[in-house]
């Protein structure tokens, strides 16, 4: 019963609305979550959306199409299981440089500035985005919800361009609310 001065009122919410709009509040809870995740030298470069409803079958048709041009099996069976959410959360990030330079040398390329003359990844770009990957799925898994990272959401999401020009390693978290979970044993 809600109540509004005198006045009561009296509601039923069914269980699809209130899971639905649990899933969209966990979604935006795993978007701040990856937003607060540590970030190497405290430089924020994460990208992120949320996608629902129509979106999620453009999403899986790209994936398709991508099967059909000669992509690897992995698609057709991950496209499905983008239908089967409710949400994905794409998290993303560009190819930034920190820094550290010439002692770090973790992109193998001897520092820097010669990863930034190759338009190479620093390996930080990687790190933080697991991290925050990480911390956007243990929000997930408190709230009780299903996820799965998926690579192949990231490569679909990517050609569509739904993330800001630049953003070029991107993963996609689909998201459901269901007796069982549809992105293991498949």
């Amino acid at each position: 019963m809600i109540t509004k001065g005198k006045e009561a009122y009296h509601m039923a919410i069914t269980s699809m609305d209130a899971e639905q709009a649990h899933l969209i509040r966990t979604a935006e809870a795993m978007a701040a979550a990856a937003r607060t995740a540590p970030k190497t030298k405290g430089m924020d470069y994460i990208e992120s959306l949320i996608l629902t409803e129509g979106e999620l079958e453009k999403l899986a048709c790209v994936m398709e199409e991508m099967a059909a041009e000669g992509g690897p099996g992995i698609l057709p069976r991950d496209a499905k299981c983008v239908r089967k959410s409710g949400a994905v959360l794409l998290l993303g990030i560009g190819y930034h440089r920190r820094g550290i330079d010439a002692w770090c040398n973790y992109c193998g390329l001897g520092g820097c500035a010669a990863c930034a003359e190759r338009n190479a990844a620093c390996a930080f770009d990687s790190i933080d985005l697991g991290i925050a990957l990480g911390s956007a799925v243990s929000v997930a898994a408190d709230a009780r919800v299903d996820t799965r990272i998926m690579m192949s959401v990231g490569i679909a999401a990517k050609r569509m361009k739904l993330l800001p020009e630049g953003t070029e390693i991107v993963y996609g978290i689909p998201i459901s609310i269901s007796g069982k979970s549809p992105f293991f044993d498949r």
